[in-house]
């Protein structure tokens, strides 16, 4: 992902109720990069689903239980990223909505 750049910052007055908040705790990593580990684990699911079905279909395992537990977990994972990805398009809507 491409770094965000602000060309205008806004300025803050000294004595804003903003500038004598104390610090804001750090959240270790960005969001980009937990975007990026959450999709490279769904797809890690999906792979892992569709190895199940290959090795159900081809006799090298013959536990139904596990394969539909697998596909389960991928199918889940991916309605619960789509479901991410939706909000976090309405709330680009939003912002690009707003009146500058």
């Amino acid at each position: 992902m491409d770094d965000i750049t602000i060309k205008n910052p806004v300025q803050i007055p000294v004595g804003s109720a903003i500038s004598r908040q104390s610090k804001l705790p750090s959240i270790s990593g960005s969001f980009g990069k937990m975007l990026t580990d959450s999709i490279n684990q769904v797809n890690r699911l999906q792979v892992e689903a569709d190895s199940n079905i290959n090795d159900l279909s081809t006799g090298k395992q013959t536990d139904i239980h596990r394969t539909m537990i697998a596909m389960e977990k991928a199918s889940i994972s991916f309605e619960l990223l789509m479901q991410i990805r939706n909000k976090v398009i309405s709330a680009y809507d939003r912002i690009m909505r707003l009146p500058i």
